[in-house]
């Protein structure tokens, strides 16, 4: 299990918006078969800390995890969120291997306990095509036909629920007005339609709570959109608060944008002096120029890379 920060935008508005149980409820509910969902008590439904996707895999999966009582005991409910736009067919093999975290996971804080707690998978995919994939897990395992019924107490099996945007018109995604804004606007940036009516519905807008409406105008900004299509779309908010919040927002992240660029520039300008005068700059080290963020502190390693004698000599001034 990890607790690292994110950094992929896609990660970012789906937790914005999916941390929140009332939202996740809201999706989830829709997802599971009617017996399965009557036995859950929603209304109890909580966030479970920390990610269990493994690192290799953090550019293509997102994860959050929820436990809620379920019938007379508790289980889990697990939400894998699949952001990259290849097929994966492996699907099922990841989230057995998500899955033995969480049981792991479960031992370690209950080792007292006599049995495992269910989890319910459910994987959202922001693709805009159609993927044919294997649900059940016993699919994925090469096993002679005939003997299907003679290995089946052999072999590990679940099945997980997938929801796929390529399959759901923007009017058919249902739950809060947060959890609805947050998967159009998904399902709109693989169409290239982040500035279309339905992404831009006032009557969700004016509904989310400013935090993710901080984030929803982060990921747009950080799309390739047209800029003054952008600036027109905010002054056609006609709620004032709403229009007020987004305008200024926007702005905000204009300023922040050239700040990070100016940041990055000098950052990699620290490196690039680094390889002229040595050569080779150990990942490690440019790493650690990289998470440097402010400005006196890059110029001082500037002068530094171009006049020191050694690249432990530079180490010393980080």
């Amino acid at each position: 299990m990890t607790d690292d920060p994110l950094h992929n935008p896609h990660d970012k508005l789906f937790k914005a918006g999916f941390s929140d149980p009332a939202t996740a409820a809201a999706f989830l509910q829709e997802q599971l078969p009617p017996a399965i969902r009557a036995s859950l008590d929603w209304q109890r439904l909580e966030l479970e800390p920390g990610s269990f996707v493994t690192p290799q895999m953090r550019e293509r999966h997102s994860d959050l995890l929820f436990s809620a009582p379920f019938a007379d005991r508790r289980a889990f409910v697990y939400l894998l969120f699949e952001h990259q736009s290849s097929f994966d067919p492996w699907m099922g093999l990841r989230l057995l291997e998500y899955m033995l975290l969480i049981w792991q996971g479960y031992l370690k804080k209950h080792p007292e306990a006599p049995a495992l707690p269910v989890i319910l998978p459910v994987v959202l995919a922001q693709n805009d095509q159609v993927w044919e994939v294997k649900t059940q897990f016993a699919e994925l395992l090469d096993t002679p036909e005939e003997l299907n019924e003679a290995l089946r107490p052999w072999v590990p099996d679940f099945r997980f629920q997938l929801m796929q945007l390529a399959e759901m018109s923007f009017e058919a995604i249902r739950g809060t007005p947060g959890g609805v804004l947050v998967l159009r606007t998904m399902k709109a940036e693989r169409l290239k339609k982040l500035l279309d009516a339905m992404v831009w519905d006032e009557a969700l807008l004016v509904r989310v709570p400013r935090v993710l409406l901080e984030q929803w105008l982060r990921y747009i900004l950080g799309a390739d959109i047209d800029k003054e299509a952008f600036e027109t779309k905010l002054q056609q908010i006609q709620e004032p608060e709403t229009r007020t919040d987004a305008m200024t927002l926007a702005q905000q992240y204009h300023h922040q944008g050239r700040q990070e660029g100016r940041q990055e520039g000098r950052q990699e300008d620290v490196i690039e002096a680094l390889e002229i005068r040595f050569e080779r700059v150990p990942e490690g080290l440019a790493e650690a120029v990289r998470g440097i963020q402010d400005e006196a502190h890059l110029r001082r390693l500037l002068r530094s890379a171009i006049r020191c004698a050694s690249l432990e000599d530079f180490s010393a001034e980080l």
